[in-house]
């Protein structure tokens, strides 16, 4: 398990891949892919994540990742968490759904952003799924080759517009790079220390930059000062557990000072933290159809 990932940042870039517990399938049908793109779509909106790249196989998914604020861990635990508890719902499971904690690479985007978006959606490919990657729904692939609605998370116009100055010549040319990349070497191939992925000088910065922790773009305290104050969530919402909820999701306190603040105990907030997404991703399914 590739030991936790220090180096977090505001406009860092990720690959990130998250596999079954025991090489289990994490997508049993056509609801559990589309449920984990809908909480994808959620943590994207709370955490700004912007993503340039994805593909959803049968036990592991690929996600190439922007984070504008310095919070990748929180969003994937997020992303993770929330996901895990409708599959074991769903298929009426206990358990781990993921094999420990995802893994992240630290990618440098001018050098990799546009090789790792091919290697994502040439996965289906590689695995003898499908002959191209035009056949396989579950990648974002399917989203550059017409111009219906992509979600708002994905970065498409933005890849597009580095193949062509109109839509019709970028598609064109970002199909060709794609089919380019068919037979060729993972661009993973060049990862130093297992989370690593740019030229030497980006390696060589980045090393220095995760023994000095330099990269830490606000500090808890900080944070705090520009939130509500434990009390102040406790005056607002008169639901305890929605309180609870708010202040932990503001990324500013820890389960442990929320439960010294509303008496309770660290699995109490626990809880009401997993009981305010379930219904936030409840509502936000209804909403959508």
């Amino acid at each position: 398990m590739t030991r936790p990932l220090r180096l977090e940042f505001a406009g860092a870039l990720y690959h990130v891949t998250s596999r079954g517990d025991r090489r289990s399938a994490i997508y049993r049908d056509d609801t559990d892919r589309l449920v984990w793109q809908e909480v994808l779509g959620m943590v994207c909106e709370r955490h700004h994540f912007v993503v340039h790249s994805f593909c959803q196989m049968d036990n592991h998914y690929h996600l190439l990742v922007e984070t504008v604020e310095a919070n990748l861990s929180q969003g994937m635990r997020q992303l993770n968490g929330l996901y895990s508890q409708h599959f074991n719902r769903h298929h009426k499971l206990v358990g781990h759904v993921f094999q420990g904690r995802y893994q992240a690479i630290l990618v440098q985007k001018e050098s990799y952003l546009l090789e790792l978006s091919r290697y994502i959606v040439l996965n289906p490919v590689r695995a003898h799924i499908v002959i191209s990657p035009d056949n396989w729904y579950w990648s974002s692939h399917h989203y550059f080759l017409d111009e219906a609605a992509a979600p708002c998370w994905l970065a498409r116009d933005w890849l597009l517009s580095q193949f062509g100055d109109t839509h019709d010549k970028a598609v064109a040319a970002y199909c060709r790079f794609v089919a380019a990349g068919v037979g060729k070497a993972s661009p993973l191939d060049q990862t130093c220390h297992q989370i690593l992925l740019g030229v030497d000088t980006f390696v060589s910065a980045n090393q220095q930059s995760q023994r000095a922790e330099t990269f830490k773009d606000t500090s808890r305290s900080q944070r705090r000062a520009l939130t509500l104050s434990l009390a102040q969530y406790q005056a607002r919402y008169c639901d305890r557990d929605e309180a609870m909820a708010r202040a932990y999701l503001s990324t500013a306190y820890t389960m442990s000072d929320i439960a010294a603040a509303f008496h309770v105990s660290s699995r109490t907030v626990s809880r009401a933290i997993s009981t305010f997404e379930n219904a936030k991703l409840a509502t936000h399914r209804a909403d959508n159809g």
